[in-house]
């Protein structure tokens, strides 16, 4: 099955990635990226979509969806820690019959749904903003969010060695924010506000809880995207076999011990029907409103601070590692060429990064025009299609292809928790035009994959590969090779004993 034994020499000093980011860094920005500003926005939606505080069921499904989705992650990562992410797996898996298609489709979506979820980041950084300045008009706070993605693409502009340490201050940041709200709402908890529940709520046979339980799965899963986020970073990262599952695995954990804290937290202070009035200053800033409430208005403008710094630093985690997938699809002429340079001094895909903040500039003006449920709605079934559901796919090829492969982390349990996964993202992806009359997320999202698809052909005919030309087959990973998963320590991202030249064509298995 193997394409071939010899390794590939490395390339010339200075042109490739360099492995930096460690396991601290490397679970660091998942968790910054997982949290950001969405549990802060999302606590009053989730409990719109229950009816109560039994909104936390949601947050619970969010986690096991994710950590079932994660190891589906971790299995893949492990093994191809190339820059990327889905991107690398999907050209592995997929390759055998359908040529470049996939990957293509995937870079195609992914230069729309990562910067769609950062400009929910801006969307939340704006809102909060107005808790301080609560008569900041709408032109305002649309220069405002758009000068704040301006200054992440700034700091992006550096070699990735700075960016683990910014990553890593923004991080402690995080976890102030977060523990100053939760240490709050435990000090002036009342267990009978938290835990009264409406009639009827866990009436599991009726259609009500249901559809609370699709919408909570949906806003939940989102606040948990971001686990994958050191995974598109692998060519990055020191010791990926193992860095990266267990960065995965943790940061899924620790966050969802953060929002369960979070959650409960709020709800025993501020009552569940003010998050659900849009006059109320708790349906848009629950967390200023819990720290008004217990601590005085100085300490809820001091926290609402640092949760604007925590927002800021979830959209810098997401664009660090959303720039990075277009290079290695350009690299492998997949995408367009000048994609595939990297900066000449600090080594890092300038026009990935350039794009990426225009397309969240783009997304963060539609986003203030609409409302955040309707973004994450759309965000959520873009992404699916292309990327949960076709990788969960790749895995089960890929250990039926290539069962010899070096794989550092297996999936515990296979195909379980990919099962789990399946179902889960069916349930989000069936949600997204249910409850969205008029917008239609599923035709939208089957729309942009039809036009990546006659996008595809007019390049592969320019091209002349597959399916008007020779399919390449090139299996870049070994199935021996050294026990922590990294590659030939070139830094390119490329495992020694891989397959042919790029654009050498090889006969399919």
């Amino acid at each position: 099955m193997s394409a071939g034994a010899s390794e590939h020499p490395p390339p010339a000093a200075g042109r490739g990635f360099v492995r930096r980011i460690g396991p601290f860094q490397a679970t660091a920005l998942n968790m910054s990226q997982m949290c950001g500003i969405g549990p802060f926005v999302t606590i009053p939606l989730m409990v719109a979509a229950f009816g109560g505080p039994q909104a936390v069921v949601g947050f619970v499904a969010g986690a096991l969806l994710a950590l079932c989705d994660g190891l589906v992650w971790a299995e893949l990562s492990a093994a191809m820690p190339g820059s990327g992410g889905s991107y690398v797996y999907l050209r592995q898996a997929f390759q055998y019959r359908t040529g470049r298609l996939m990957p293509f489709l995937f870079v195609w979506t992914a230069m729309l749904f990562i910067p769609v979820g950062m400009s929910t980041g801006i969307v939340g950084f704006v809102q909060y903003l107005g808790y301080l300045a609560p008569g900041m008009g709408q032109t305002t706070g649309d220069l405002v969010g758009l000068g704040v993605i301006a200054l992440v693409v700034a700091l992006l502009w550096r070699g990735i060695e700075h960016i683990a340490r910014i990553t890593a201050v923004m991080w402690v940041v995080m976890v102030a924010s977060v523990g100053c709200v939760v240490v709050a709402s435990l000090t002036h908890f009342d267990a009978d506000m938290a835990f009264t529940y409406p009639a009827g709520a866990f009436e599991v046979t009726g259609h009500h809880f249901w559809t609370g339980f699709a919408g909570g799965l949906t806003i939940g899963v989102y606040d948990y995207l971001g686990y994958n986020t050191a995974a598109y970073l692998g060519a990055e990262v020191k010791d990926p076999g193992r860095t990266l599952p267990r960065a995965i695995v943790f940061s899924i954990l620790g966050i969802m011990t953060v929002y369960l804290l979070l959650q409960i937290g709020t709800l025993g202070v501020i009552d569940w029907h003010r998050m659900t009035d849009p006059d109320d200053v708790a349906s848009t800033s629950v967390a200023s409103a819990v720290l008004e409430e217990t601590w005085g208005e100085g300490a809820a403008d001091t926290v609402t601070v640092l949760i604007l710094v925590t927002a800021f630093a979830s959209v810098f985690a997401g664009l660090l590692g959303g720039s990075r997938v277009p290079y290695d699809a350009a690299r492998d002429r997949v995408f367009f060429r000048p994609y595939g340079r990297l900066h000449p001094r600090h080594r890092f895909p300038v026009l990935g990064l350039t794009t990426m903040g225009a397309v969240t500039s783009a997304g963060f003006l539609l986003g203030r025009h609409t409302d955040l449920a309707t973004l994450i709605q759309l965000l959520t079934a873009v992404m699916v299609l292309v990327q949960a559901l076709a990788q969960i796919l790749a895995l089960t090829v890929l250990r039926r292809r290539r069962p010899a492969l070096r794989r550092p982390y297996r999936m515990w349990l296979y195909p379980l928790p990919s099962l789990v996964a399946l179902v889960g993202w069916l349930v989000i992806y069936g949600y997204a035009n249910e409850n969205s009359p008029g917008r239609h997320p599923i035709e939208w999202s089957l729309a942009w994959v039809a036009l990546g698809c006659v996008a595809f052909l007019v390049w592969a005919r320019r091209e002349k590969v597959w399916p008007f030309g020779p399919k390449e087959i090139r299996e870049d990973f070994p199935d021996d090779g050294p026990a922590d998963g990294s590659d030939d320590g070139s830094g390119d991202g490329r495992a020694a004993g891989g397959g042919p030249a790029p654009g050498e064509p090889e006969p399919e298995p």
